[in-house]
Parts: structure tokens; sequence; C-alpha cells
């Protein structure tokens, strides 16, 4: 399995999973726009077929989205979506971006289970969010940010005229 940028012509097979994954949707125009607006978008490839995606931005400077995210039901529980989120969390942390934020339906206990598997904390709930009513919960994780290394003085320095 490898994981790589999407490219146009993974709108098909993005599409299919995600009409089987979720009740309301992203159309395809929206992902091609999401896509065109410079949004993170991977996919996840086994045997030559995109089995998962992941869509992401960083939304204000430090503050990563994460907007979708889901995998061909026959690949779930294989540690496909642990990888695109990991893949996403890397490149967040590439731009200094130090938390990640997510929405995900109250209802959908798994996936919950899922993020906090990955680190991820519940935060606030927001009532009426989906469009059939349903609420959402918020969840977040603070990506710890690499400080570049600063070289120890050993006392051997010298002053260059």
């Amino acid at each position: 399995m490898i994981i790589r940028e999407f490219k146009r012509q993974d709108v098909k097979k993005v599409l299919e999973i995600e009409l089987a994954s979720f009740d309301d949707p992203y159309p395809a125009n929206v992902l091609v726009d999401i896509y065109n607006l410079g949004a993170g978008f991977l996919v996840a490839q086994q045997d030559n077929m995109v089995v998962g995606y992941i869509i992401f931005w960083i939304r204000f400077e430090n503050d990563g989205h994460i907007i979708s995210i889901a995998v061909d039901k026959k690949y779930r529980r294989t540690k496909i979506g642990t990888r695109l989120v990991e893949t996403a969390q890397e490149i967040f942390k590439k731009y200094d971006v130090e938390n990640i934020c997510l929405e995900v339906r109250k209802g959908n206990r798994g996936a919950r289970k899922f993020y906090r598997n990955m680190g991820f904390a519940e935060r606030t709930p927001v009532t009426n969010y989906y469009e059939d009513g349903e609420d959402a919960v918020i969840m977040d994780k603070f990506l710890e940010v690499e400080e570049p290394e600063v070289p120890k003085k050993t006392g051997n320095e010298h002053k260059i005229p």
C-alpha cells in the first residue's frame, strides 16, 4: 500500500468511497473544488486501486483541519486510515501546525474511538451540525512541533576575524 497525492483521475473512486461512507457525502464537484483551493488531498492505493483518502488543510497559521477521511469498506481495519492520518500529521508538522481539529458525528462511535486512539480529544459538541440535525463532536490533537536543534557550545569555538 502506498500513500500518494490525489490525481484528478482518482475522483471517481474517491467519490465511490465517499458515497458509501457518509450519509451526507460531498459531491464530486465539491471534492475537486476543495482540491483546487489547495487542500491537502492524499489517497491510499493498493494494487493500483484507490482504497482510501484524506482531505485536510491549514485554516489558520497554526491550526490544521481534517475535512474528510474514508476507507473503502473492504479495506477497513487494516490500518489504512491510521496511515492516512499519520501522513497528514507529518505534513502539518512541516508547516509548523500545532493543532489539528475535525468534526465527527456524535453517533459515530467507531470514528470517535478511532480518533481517540490516534490521540485526539473530544471537545465541544455542536448541536444540529449536520443537515439531518445530528450533533457533531469537535475533536482536536496537539502536535509536538520539533524545534530545530541548536548546537551546544563546547568551549572550543573560535571567533572568526
